[in-house]
């Protein structure tokens, strides 16, 4: 009878285990995950797009393009605004409801039309009485002159930008920086900096540089020049001479700045500035930057507009008697400039025409 009986409770056991079985629900994971995508034609930098999936009950896109978050929707169909051209990596999860997920990325290549440059503003001779053109730039044909300029790659001081070879641009005889919202290597934004040295050093002399600046809070613009010591003994000891310099947002946007710096038992700095008048902003219209450098004196003008000088006879401006190099870059943030916020739109770009210098 015992041995009956036990056999009854684990018969009896067995139907309950498989009663229970049948009433657990099923685990569902989502398979057949695609993804179709459209992109607009006309510039708009509009792309659609459509995701599917079995036992889905929402997706999350990764639009690729930096600092935007992701964006979880139920039917897969959204759509996103690119602002720069370029290929983006757009990462889809679809999630179930019991929380399993499966990705997907797709690359989109997304052609955006950008404002035309102005052809507007202050221009400067190609000759000088008393004077050579020993060396210009002038930005023809296709790509970055190499034999020129050095592309610098990175971050940068305590900025905001990671500066990259792919944000410079030639054409139409114009050299162009662009500033996006990017993210790469702890940096939310990307630009470029581009040097002369080790390829094109310059003692003395006057340097003209036509140019279109960017707008908008924390844009930081400059173009300057470093002693070619910097490799050796570092900055400030190798002087630095900044032919423009200007800040976004505020407007701020309408003001160059010119400085000297040099180390004399620790940095030193000499610097002027000038506004444009009637609410014009750099990036309105080209303006001509340029400085005469002599072994007496440096003067900063603006549109041949005499704004600033400094005195380098002194025994501790012994910097500014010696060879520099041109350095041409589109900084964003810094305790100076500030970070951007919402009135800035991206992407930023400053443009210049040429660089020229007689001696």
């Amino acid at each position: 009878m015992k041995s009956l009986y036990r056999l009854l409770l684990i018969c009896c056991g067995l139907l309950l285990s498989n009663c229970k079985g049948d009433d657990a629900p099923a685990i569902l994971k989502p398979t057949n995950l695609n993804v179709t995508t459209t992109i607009a034609t006309d510039g708009t930098g509009l792309v659609t797009f459509q995701a599917t999936a079995d036992n889905v009950v929402q997706f999350i896109f990764y639009f690729g393009e930096g600092l935007n978050e992701p964006l979880t929707v139920a039917d897969g169909q959204t759509t996103h605004l690119y602002v720069t051209s370029g290929t983006y990596e757009v990462s889809i999860t679809a999630i179930s409801k019991d929380n399993f997920s499966v990705d997907k990325t797709v690359s989109i290549p997304v052609q955006v039309s950008e404002p035309p440059i102005p052809t507007a503003g202050y221009t400067t001779p190609l000759t000088y009485a008393g004077k050579t053109l020993v060396w210009q730039d002038e930005f023809t044909g296709t790509a970055l002159n190499t034999t020129n300029w050095n592309y610098e790659t990175g971050p940068f001081n305590n900025e905001l930008q990671y500066y990259k070879e792919e944000n410079t641009s030639v054409h139409d005889g114009y050299l162009i920086i662009r500033a996006k919202v990017e993210r790469i290597a702890g940096k939310i934004y990307t630009s470029s900096r581009l040097t002369t040295q080790n390829k094109k050093t310059f003692q003395y002399g006057r340097v003209d540089i036509r140019a279109l600046m960017p707008k908008g809070k924390g844009m930081f613009p400059a173009l300057w020049m470093l002693g070619t010591s910097f490799a050796t003994v570092g900055w400030p000891k190798c002087g630095e001479i900044d032919i423009m310099e200007t800040i976004g947002g505020g407007g701020r946007d309408s003001v160059v700045y010119g400085t000297a710096h040099w180390d004399s038992l620790g940095h030193v700095s000499y610097g002027g500035h000038k506004g444009l008048y009637n609410g014009q902003l750099l990036g309105d219209q080209f303006h001509v930057y340029s400085i005469e450098w002599t072994a007496t004196e440096i003067k900063w003008y603006i549109d041949d507009k005499l704004y600033h000088v400094i005195d380098i006879t002194p025994v501790g401006l012994t910097e500014f008697k010696k060879k520099f190099f041109f350095v041409f870059n589109l900084a964003i943030g810094g305790e100076w400039a500030g970070d951007p916020d919402a009135t800035t739109i991206f992407p930023q770009r400053m443009v210049v025409d040429y660089v020229r210098v007689f001696q």
